[in-house]
């Protein structure tokens, strides 16, 4: 029996909301760039979040919760993934985790890899910790993107330190294969250097993929590797602050177990509440989510064709972020500017992701089709 799609709120309610997407830009636009979402709230989180302010319980998160446990309930259920939750430890977002670790494993100038086009705080982090980033580009052709495995070899090689992966993939939606992610942490393991894998879309991995976990992909994996993720992306909970890293061998528990308290101590408590709730009890929720994510990506599909003919769409395979290539209509290495300025539609400029976003512009697809129709109606506008 197949899942209802999970509905959108209407435009005038999400207007209501104080967060950055509705917030940043004026009511004129339609915003479809930053990573939330325009859905209600999983029931079993209203509910956990009510009950916490009813009672007054808004102080500091406890060394010890239910999170790790549910997290390893949730992974075994949707990934087949057994995780120790005795391995799970918290902080406040996945990229202070990224930043810690990479401060745990690298030294100021090592060189770190990345996989553009990726997220752009990937690049970010490596100033934060002092490291110098190496690009090695995803290698695209007609079915999508995939990771260079030769080239990651390359940089290892020649001394780079360690890797953040990006698994599922921002902002392609790539999900990488199981033989791909074990032959990345072969490599890993033969240069002795570490994979630091964000795994935040995990959850989102939409009909047709299957998402492997980096630490399950080989033995290998888990020697070299550390994942990191939360339930904020899925179920909307960006502003909660709780994300966790998993390791599944000593060697990678000791060195987060080295990370200093404080930043464990960022955890919000109300991210607790909230991720426990959504890994008990938001299954049929994020069934329905993921219904809609299905639905739109071929929407977006069917509608560039339509309005955006010389637009480059191939739909991912996780989360709910679309890589546009609309270098064909000449609208110069950031179209999202030319969006934004003349059809009032908000997007990400493609160049934030490395030089290989160069006439791209990500689109967030997180939202009901009355909106992603018309912001795909006004962009086309501008081809006309």
């Amino acid at each position: 029996m197949s899942t209802a799609p999970l509905d959108a709120l209407p435009l005038d309610a999400l207007r209501q909301r104080s967060s950055t997407k509705w917030a940043k830009y004026p009511a004129d636009v339609l915003p479809l760039f930053v990573a939330e979402t325009d859905f209600p709230l999983a029931p079993a989180i209203t509910r956990a979040l009510s009950a916490a302010v009813e009672r007054g319980d808004t102080g500091y998160t406890p060394p010890r919760t239910r999170l790790p446990e549910a997290f390893a309930a949730f992974a075994q259920r949707r990934f087949g993934w057994q995780v120790d939750p005795a391995r799970v430890r918290t902080t406040c977002d996945v990229m202070m985790g990224v930043a810690e670790l990479l401060r745990a494993v690298t030294e100021p100038g090592d060189r770190v890899i990345v996989t553009p086009p990726v997220y752009p705080p990937f690049f970010a982090v490596n100033e934060e910790s002092h490291t110098e980033v190496v690009r090695v580009p995803l290698r695209a052709d007609a079915r999508g993107w995939a990771l260079d495995l030769d080239g990651i070899d390359a940089a290892f090689a020649a001394g780079a330190k360690a890797m953040l992966l990006c698994n599922p993939h921002n902002p392609t939606g790539t999900v990488h294969d199981r033989e791909t992610l074990a032959e990345l942490a072969r490599i890993a393991h033969r240069h002795g250097t570490w994979i630091i894998s964000d795994e935040i879309h995990a959850p989102l991995t939409l009909p047709g993929a299957t998402f492997t976990p980096f630490l399950a992909a080989a033995p290998e994996a888990a020697e070299v590797g550390f994942a990191l993720t939360s339930a904020s992306k899925a179920f909307n909970l960006a502003g909660l602050k709780c994300a966790f890293a998993v390791t599944a061998a000593d060697g990678p528990a000791r060195i987060v177990a080295s990370i200093p308290d404080e930043v464990e101590w960022r955890t919000s408590l109300f991210g607790v509440f909230a991720g426990v709730a959504a890994f008990d009890e938001g299954d049929a929720w994020l069934d329905a989510l993921i219904a809609r994510l299905d639905l739109n990506r071929f929407l977006l599909r069917d509608l560039l064709a339509e309005h955006v003919p010389g637009a480059r769409y191939l739909p991912g395979d996780a989360g709910y972020l679309a890589w546009v290539d609309l270098s064909a209509l000449g609208w110069g290495d950031n179209p999202a500017g030319k969006i934004l300025r003349e059809a009032r539609v908000a997007l990400n400029p493609g160049p934030d992701f490395g030089a290989e976003g160069r006439g791209h512009a990500r689109i967030n697809v997180g939202t009901g089709p009355e909106i992603l129709t018309e912001a795909v109606t006004r962009i086309g506008a501008l081809a006309r």
